[in-house]
């Protein structure tokens, strides 16, 4: 049987497995997110990051429809002093090289629930800095790396439309502040923003799609 357009499309953007490597194997991956494996302690992913990645708490990230490339460097690097997350660092260090592959392959799959857009008063502001950035302060347009709307490009920069207002900002303060340190473009751009910029600019995001 012929695999499915999902299938086909996280095959498309997971990893690329050199030759003898154990194959990606997204459905595995969708197994161990959903269920977690209590004889290691490691728990269920949907249980901070919702049915299929679609967190309904803002603290924590949507993962549906993320580039497996991206999902799959970001549980490796919170084993590196690059990105320390108490939770995530423990639950990451938990989990093989094979299995990071495959949940993000799974989740790649996933349709992501779309955001809105929530303040009135600042969507302008955020869609001029999304689109153009901040001449003066030297912040250049977050779609010249992330796209128009935001859908990113695979294997170089994240999927951020529909993201958690919330999720959004505590990523860019940690970027500013040096307490993620695995992009350093993104930490000099953070650093330049302004904490009201910052809310701007992941409202707009957030109605992205």
């Amino acid at each position: 049987m012929a695999p499915g357009p999902a299938l086909a499309a996280a095959a498309a953007v997971a990893p690329a497995a050199p030759a003898g490597a154990v194959k990606v194997d997204p459905a595995r991956g969708g197994t161990l997110y959903d269920s977690g494996d209590a004889a290691r302690g490691l728990p269920s992913c949907l249980s901070c990051h919702g049915a299929a990645g679609n967190s309904s708490i803002v603290a924590n990230p949507k993962l549906a429809g993320q580039f497996a490339s991206y999902t799959h460097k970001q549980l490796v690097d919170f084993t590196t002093p690059n990105r320390q997350q108490p939770i995530m660092t423990t639950y990451a260090k938990m989990l093989t090289d094979a299995e990071k592959k495959d949940i993000a392959a799974w989740l790649a799959t996933q349709k992501q629930k779309p955001g809105a857009a929530k303040n009135k008063d600042t969507v302008e502001l955020g869609r001029k800095i999304y689109r153009g950035g901040i001449a003066d302060k030297g912040v250049a347009a977050c779609a010249s790396c992330h796209g128009a709307t935001a859908n990113g490009i695979p294997a170089q920069y994240p999927r951020l439309a529909g993201q958690h207002q919330d999720y959004t900002v505590a990523q860019l303060d940690a970027f500013k502040l040096g307490a993620r340190k695995n992009s350093p473009q993104m930490t000099t751009l953070a650093q330049r923003m302004s904490p009201e910029e910052m809310k701007a600019v992941a409202d707009y995001i957030a109605g992205l799609r």
